[in-house]
């Protein structure tokens, strides 16, 4: 019978041994970084974004106590159909567990959907529809970076404050556009601004003559650039040479990025204000980030969005080896809710019940040029955001989960 049993406690112990290794599903994690590869968002996440996440694996440690960690990418080409399919292949068939980044905001919804259906994980860096935690929120989605919420109560709030209080918007014509004009509209009423009229232009347009001479003759103070990335910096260049700023209107750039601001140049970009949840040279360890991503990068430092990615993946990777498990994505995003967020370039903050991340945002402007002290010095800090003011009141977003 000791034999026996001897025998039967060793088939037990090499039975769970076989468990615990197959917990990570395939034997590995994969990380899919799903964003534009080749178009007008390509700078600030790109190729940029899938080296970050190659660096949080590496901070991290390599691998996850022996199981392997990988790291795959495609180009969603800013097209839901396209996004959305690669994420359903990755999940049904290549074995990827978690997907991250998705610039675009209709490309993200998209996602968002499938990942809710596979129940996967999605971490959303690049995306701004504040409807991630809103009416789209899902058991399955973290909303990591910023969104149009806080955009809005950032730029939208400090603007008119300034006396910036009759607006008219130049917005792109897609999800993202919308919800960043809607949330921005919102804050400049309740300080008692007024919107005069908006216009809306298709995504990654070249030609903004037509816009801009709407906003011009509407006779606001402000114009506001409800679009991203080559639509922003065609839109600010093109203000430039029809001297719109000089004859004494201002542009709000709703959404701004290092990799902006750096194709404009500072003679263009010079002074514009906007909103960001990160800068590379806000402190000792966002420098220290930085210098490690410049050397891998061709010298160019990382945006905000590439910053998210790394410490979303980071925090995946935190809560996986929590768990244990990578097989349940709703067990997994609860757990990343559970336990607080830290990390080198965004601090500590939590992740609410929306899939919201909280932490602080910051109000810059961009340098005149004899401000610059070296390459990419580019920013002035104007005001830090408290994270408990920074984003949408958890009440006030119509999040399903909030009400259950």
């Amino acid at each position: 019978m000791r034999i026996k049993d001897l025998l039967t406690g060793v088939a037990a112990s090499v039975l769970l041994a076989g468990t615990a290794q197959a917990e990570m599903t395939g034997g590995k994690v994969r990380i899919g970084v799903l964003n534009d590869q080749s178009g007008l968002y390509a700078d600030l996440g790109g190729q940029g974004s899938v080296m970050a996440a190659r660096m949080a694996i590496e901070d991290f440690g390599g691998s996850l106590d022996g199981t392997p960690i990988e790291v795959v990418s495609a180009d969603h080409q800013n097209k839901p159909d396209i996004g959305s399919n690669i994420a359903r292949q990755w999940y049904d068939v290549d074995g990827v567990d978690m997907v991250i980044d998705v610039p675009n905001s209709a490309v993200a919804l998209a996602v968002n959907e499938v990942t809710r259906e596979k129940n996967k994980v999605f971490i959303n860096s690049g995306a701004a529809t504040s409807d991630l935690t809103g009416p789209k929120c899902s058991p399955n989605t973290v909303h990591w970076t910023y969104d149009t919420w806080a955009l809005a109560n950032g730029t939208g709030k400090a603007v008119v404050k300034n006396g910036g209080d009759t607006w008219f918007f130049i917005t792109a014509d897609y999800a993202f556009g919308h919800a960043l004009e809607k949330d921005t509209t919102a804050v400049i009423e309740a300080n008692g601004g007024k919107v005069l009229g908006s216009v809306r232009h298709p995504l990654s347009t070249s030609d903004f003559s037509s816009f801009l001479l709407q906003a011009q003759a509407s006779g606001a103070k402000v114009i506001g650039l409800a679009n991203a990335g080559g639509d922003t910096t065609n839109s600010i260049k093109q203000a430039a040479e029809f001297g719109i700023t000089q004859s004494g209107q201002q542009l709000a750039a709703l959404l701004l990025f290092l990799s902006d601001v750096h194709a404009l140049g500072l003679p263009v970009a010079q002074g514009l204000t906007f909103t960001e949840s990160f800068y590379w040279d806000l402190n000792d360890q966002t420098r220290a980030f930085a210098k490690r991503f410049g050397e891998r990068n061709g010298g160019r430092m990382p945006t905000m969005v590439q910053a998210g990615v790394y410490a979303g993946t980071l925090h995946y990777l935190k809560a996986l080896k929590a768990l244990g498990s990578d097989g349940d994505g709703k067990a997994v995003v609860a757990k990343m809710k559970e336990i607080p967020t830290d990390d080198p370039l965004f601090g500590k903050g939590t992740i609410r019940v929306d899939g919201r991340k909280i932490h602080d945002m910051y109000l810059f402007e961009v340098k005149k040029p004899e401000e610059s002290k070296g390459p990419w010095d580019y920013y002035t800090l104007k005001a830090t955001i408290p994270a408990a003011e920074a984003f949408r009141p958890l009440d006030k977003g119509g999040c399903p989960l909030v009400k259950s």
